[in-house]
């Protein structure tokens, strides 16, 4: 071959190179590329197979979405040296093996690259030579293109491999942008989902957004937490899915016929992954129920599974009517959160009857995933979780009395549920077994977490507290830990004044504040929400917290273990190596962490911290009881925020009403009688508003909680108080002459307001 006719092979295959690499830009779907094209790009590289991999990073996995024949549906590879394609996404490089089976060729390229000599023997088709070239887009692997086998058997050359990396670059753009216009159209096709309720006025946008972004999306799904949230009925939903998908709209209904038969062909645990049911024949038409009718994936599943109807009508449905077809069609018990048809009263039935057997025989029971037991405990939290209670207290009696169950809803404890005596050992046990506790010690306090997502429907974690108690028993406190976003700061409920100082020392460039209060009053909500106020990209923020509930990005987020020697104090001192601007201390336990962090408030540093004391002024005194130098202290602090909560009058069905003199004198005085007149309240004006009950706060009056707060202000007056080591009564009049108003007084002018009433105001703050 002369020259020109070499340079003449070169052009046209450069031509047909570039129509290849056109096409792939063209393409409109994943399955365009990685199917339609497989041939033409094999007949490219004169290559006898080809194996394009998708990347899933989740899961660290190579993906086949090609079928190279018929004997092979699919392929999935770990991302690591244990395979050829494997390793080329693990180390980014490309690799031309040129005969799979040396293995002394493959050890040469790295000591563990093996050869699954299995593939070929399933499908008698013997690989040689293999080639590798890794896609990645913006240094995120993409995936990996696998050529196999040169048609003259003399192997990839130089020029295949600039070639296929040439194409691998284009590959990766085009599967990148498919997956991103993929991301936008199906928000698009959700807003679009709602069209009939967007257009009624019923919902808006940003009810959508909202929605999206629940922790529950994934249990319950977006029409589910809409209808919860926006009070959207079910008929109206229905409507708007059945004109979205253009399909009928079937809810449950119990009276439809079992189809065994049909249904034996398919596991419910993968219908209810899967969110579809075959529901009911009729005239030779089988109807199957779907979230999403229109998914074309799933319907060809469907026709897979049952090819001997072809008539097969899909049809629209709620996620929760389809699990109840699911669990009335295999006689199951739903332990959904949403949708749940099994109460707590139907699983005590089913605890067996007999006589109170021993603790031994309790724990073996359990250990071996007693399933009436396992049921019980999950629906004691998921129930918990329904009503929103922050803490869970199981307490057994000595003797035949039966064990009582507790939630603390909005800050007070309700009795949940009674549960017979013959299982206080076996329902302790089965906690301690989530907790990963020991659960033949029952002598000393234990304390472990538990990551219900691994039990449950729900995810959601619980921290876990067991203590001894008399009968060698023991009770079993479980707290809700709260999680996501913050909440924004003017939904704090802090007065103008307080919102005001707060903010702008919240924005000075170092200092310390303090956010007090007892346990379970809101101190780390009220600071991560200060904190939201001053997390952009110019500040580094470092939080030390025992546990990390609240979760914002851009902080660097840390959780202390004391079990290891991991203390506050200890990851203060490493933050300050980290270069903060701001800092954040879960909790000033003792004086080594109080120390530390007002000398890194002293250094240039913003410092946040929660000490537990029962008011603001109370705070400078405890600190310097606890051996702080009052001269350094009085530089650092900025301010010292006080909080309670206190539950929200019910907005649905509270009471408004004109009180009687004698109560307003009452009102008056527990507020000051001078300061009430200061303030230029009218007296002969007030109304408040009382408690009535009603279904949706349970017949309680309250629903919800309301911060009362006092807010200290390190003024220079105040600064010079700390120095000379005040009393706590003259740095309270100090505070209130410099603008705070007391806790008892923050939450009367709520009653004022109408947000709570005086009760509930005397039943949290003295002062």
């Amino acid at each position: 071959m002369n020259e020109a006719e070499y340079l003449k092979g070169q052009l046209e295959y450069r031509k047909k190179f570039m129509e290849q690499i056109n096409e792939i830009h063209s393409a409109t779907s994943l399955n365009a590329i990685l199917i339609q094209l497989k041939d033409s790009i094999a007949e490219l590289f004169k290559a006898e197979r080809i194996t394009i991999y998708v990347a899933d990073i989740k899961k660290n996995t190579l993906v086949s979405r090609v079928k190279s024949g018929d004997e092979l549906q699919q392929i999935v590879i770990p991302i690591g040296p244990s395979s050829i394609a494997g390793y080329c996404a693990f180390s980014g490089s490309v690799v031309n093996v040129k005969n799979v089976y040396d293995d002394h060729e493959l050890r040469m390229i790295n000591t563990s690259l093996r050869f699954d000599k299995s593939w070929d023997q399933k499908s008698g088709f013997k690989s040689n030579q293999i080639l590798c070239v890794p896609m990645n887009f913006n240094n995120v692997l993409i995936g990996v293109i696998q050529l196999i086998n040169k048609r003259d058997q003399t192997g990839f050359n130089d020029t295949d491999i600039s070639y296929v990396s040439e194409l691998a670059a284009s590959l990766s753009i085009a599967i990148h942008n498919i997956y991103r216009i993929s991301a936008s159209t199906k928000i698009i096709r959700q807003k679009s989902r709602y069209n009939y309720l967007l257009d009624k006025n019923i919902i808006d946008e940003r009810d959508i957004e909202k929605a999206n972004k629940s922790s529950e999306l994934a249990t319950l799904g977006m029409d589910q937490i809409l209808m919860r949230d926006a009070k959207i009925t079910r008929e109206e939903m229905a409507k708007s899915l059945s004109l979205h998908f253009g399909t009928d709209f079937l809810l449950f209904d119990p009276q439809l016929p079992p189809m065994d038969a049909i249904l034996s062909k398919i596991k419910p645990e993968r219908l209810k992954k899967e969110h579809w049911v075959p529901a009911k024949i009729e005239n030779g038409v089988l109807s199957v129920v779907m979230e999403d009718p229109t998914d074309l994936g799933k319907q060809d599943l469907i026709k897979f599974i049952y090819p001997e109807y072809r008539r097969i009508s899909f049809v629209a449905s709620f996620r929760e009517d389809i699990e109840r077809f699911i669990d009335h069609y295999y006689h199951l018990e739903s332990s959904t959160v949403s949708g749940d048809s099994t109460s707590i009263n139907d699983l005590l039935s089913r605890l067996e009857d007999g006589e109170e057997p021993d603790v031994e025989q309790e724990v073996q029971r359990v250990s071996e995933q007693d399933s009436v037991i396992v049921q019980l405990v999950n629906k004691i939290i998921c129930d918990a979780y329904r009503m929103k209670a922050s803490d869970i207290h199981i307490e057994p009696y000595p003797g035949k009395s039966d064990v009582l169950v507790r939630v603390r809803v909005d800050g007070r404890c309700k009795i949940y549920q009674r549960i017979p005596y013959k299982y206080k050992h076996a329902v302790t046990s089965r906690i301690k077994i989530m907790s990963g506790l020991d659960i033949a010690e029952r002598r000393k306090p234990q304390d472990g977490k538990i990551d219900f997502k691994k039990f449950g429907p729900i995810d959601v974690e619980l921290r876990i507290a067991t203590l001894p108690t008399s009968g060698q028993l023991e009770d079993v406190v479980m707290r809700i830990l709260a999680s996501g976003e913050p909440i924004p700061f003017d939904k704090l409920g802090l007065t103008e004044r307080n919102a005001s100082v707060f903010e702008q020392c919240v924005k000075q460039p170092y200092g310390l504040i303090l956010v007090v209060g007892p346990t379970g009053s809101g101190k780390t909500t009220t600071l991560h929400s200060a904190i939201a106020r001053i997390n952009d990209a110019e500040t580094k923020i470092w939080t030390a917290e025992d546990p990390v509930e609240i979760t914002q990005k851009g902080l660097r987020q840390v959780q202390v273990n004391p079990k290891i020697g991991f203390t506050f104090a200890l990851a203060l001192r490493a933050f300050l190596r980290a270069d903060p601007d701001v800092i954040m201390v879960g909790e000033m336990r003792d004086e080594e962490t109080a120390s530390i962090g007002v000398e890194s408030s002293l250094t240039g540093h913003l410092v946040f911290s929660t000490l537990h004391t029962n008011s603001a002024p109370e705070t400078v005194t405890r600190l310097l009881d606890m051996g702080l130098d009052p001269f350094s202290f009085s530089d650092a602090v900025l301010c010292i925020l006080a909080q309670r909560l206190a539950r929200r009058l019910c907005s649905d069905c509270k009471e408004q009403y004109k009180p009687e003199m004698p109560e307003i004198d009452d009102l008056v005085e527990e507020y000051g009688r001078d300061d009430f007149n200061l303030a230029g309240i009218d007296a002969a004006a007030i109304t408040l508003f009382r408690p009535v009950g009603c279904e949706k706060c349970n017949d309680s009056g309250y629903k919800g909680r309301v911060g009362l707060h006092e807010l200290l202000e390190g003024t220079d007056a105040m600064k010079s108080l700390v120095k000379r080591k005040a009393e706590v009564e003259h740095i309270r009049a100090q505070a209130i002459k410099d603008g705070m108003t007391t806790l008892k007084q923050d939450g009367i002018l709520k009653v004022l307001q109408g947000i709570t009433d005086l009760k509930e105001v005397r039943r949290v703050c003295i002062k």
